[in-house]
């Protein structure tokens, strides 16, 4: 679960971030970080839609290459 502190911090830098949701980098959603709960974080895409997504997800920064998480 991504931390209160980074979430912080791409909230204030507004940097956009990629949110693996799966395996599959098409089902990735690009955005910046507009608020969270202790559940979910809204993120407005390009288009400037939000969207409410899971904080269980990967958010890293769209500067970082995407890397699949470990196999289990």
């Amino acid at each position: 679960m991504v931390s209160e502190e980074e979430l912080d911090a791409y909230r204030q830098s507004g940097e956009t971030v990629r949110v693996m949701r799966d395996e599959m980098e098409i089902n990735d959603v690009l955005g910046i970080v507009v608020a969270w709960d202790e559940t979910s974080v809204l993120v407005r895409k390009r288009s400037r839609r939000v969207v409410k997504l899971s904080r269980s997800y990967r958010y890293i920064p769209i500067s970082e290459e995407r890397k699949s998480p470990p196999s289990v």
